[in-house]
């Protein structure tokens, strides 16, 4: 068997992946900021470029001209291996993201196993980042995020496994094809419940406000990573929003169709609504206040993970019959 081939296709796909997260994470950042301004009745960045587009670029060039610090009593290696820990899944989760019918970096049947699993090493590197700064805010940063990520893992699992029993896999390719192109035929409508479900999840576990607890820079000075700088925090910021990507485009594979849409199915319907989703994520943190910790967990174990189990017995009886 020649394995040539497909090494290439997937180092392309990698190159392909690293070019996407950094030139999204350029784009987010100005969105951001402009849906931001917006929100606050103010125009956001508009100085540097037209529309302030060059902004982004600026801010890049800033941290990588930053100089690494780090504390003389925090532990070296784990301080520097969080950071990298926090970035490189990112290049494993996406390549079994179906972009459209054939723009796939690998074809997985457990492509959504593989998504679960590998996110979860990035509250591992939030925790090592806060535990080896030897700053007692970080260690409470880490400490949040560590409760945070184990509490909403658990609905968000089960609103994905809803959708894993009604189609009898984890192929995403798959699941995108038992949709079809009319809104009337994605999993949100026979699924809203878990839909609901799975993206209240998401924001919490991307540390998105109003759910930012392990950052908190109104209590924690900047959190989990308050004692890092350069390219440094440059990473952990740049991760953030390639998860944000990652869990936009999870939700539109599950429940939104995938590549399908009305007329043609491809590539840019993808792009629509990944970027519609991140639209809302981005309103919602200009939007709601942070919630307090007690409430953040009371909302999970009160409400997400009992309505989860319910929705995912009515979805087992409703396979079964």
């Amino acid at each position: 068997m020649n394995i040539a081939p497909e090494l290439i296709h997937i180092a392309v796909a990698l190159a392909a992946i690293a070019a996407f997260i950094g030139l999204n994470g350029l784009v987010l950042v100005w969105l951001e900021r402009k849906v931001a301004g917006h929100i606050q009745r103010r125009p956001g960045p508009y100085e540097v470029g037209p529309w302030g587009l060059l902004q982004p670029v600026a801010d890049a060039v800033k941290l990588v001209g930053k100089q690494l610090v780090r504390p003389k009593v925090a532990d070296p290696w784990l301080y520097w291996s969080a950071p990298l820990l926090s970035f490189t899944p990112v290049f494993l989760l996406f390549l079994t993201i179906p972009f459209g019918p054939r723009l796939i970096g690998m074809e997985f049947n457990l492509g959504l196993l593989l998504i679960l699993a590998f996110s979860g090493l990035n509250v591992l590197a939030l925790c090592l980042a806060g535990w080896s700064s030897a700053n007692k805010y970080s260690l409470l940063g880490a400490a949040r995020a560590v409760a945070q990520s184990i509490a909403y893992e658990i609905p968000l699992l089960l609103a994905v496994l809803a959708i894993a029993f009604q189609f009898g896999t984890l192929n995403l390719s798959t699941i995108v094809h038992h949709q079809g192109p009319m809104p009337w035929q994605w999993n949100v409508m026979t699924q809203p419940l878990a839909f609901i479900i799975y993206f209240i999840c998401a924001v919490a576990e991307t540390n998105r406000a109003p759910f930012d607890l392990p950052e908190a820079e109104s209590e924690l000075t900047a959190g989990f990573h308050t004692e890092y700088s350069g390219m440094a925090f440059g990473l952990f910021f740049l991760a953030e929003y390639a998860y944000i990507i990652v869990i936009s485009c999870v939700a539109t594979v599950l429940f939104l169709g995938g590549w399908h849409g009305p007329g043609a199915p491809g590539f840019w319907w993808f792009l629509l609504k990944v970027y519609a989703l991140i639209m809302v994520i981005i309103w919602l943190r200009w939007t709601y206040p942070r919630v307090r910790f007690d409430q953040l967990l009371n909302i999970n174990w009160k409400w997400l993970l009992p309505l989860a189990l319910v929705n995912l017995l009515l979805t087992l009886i409703f396979v079964k019959m």
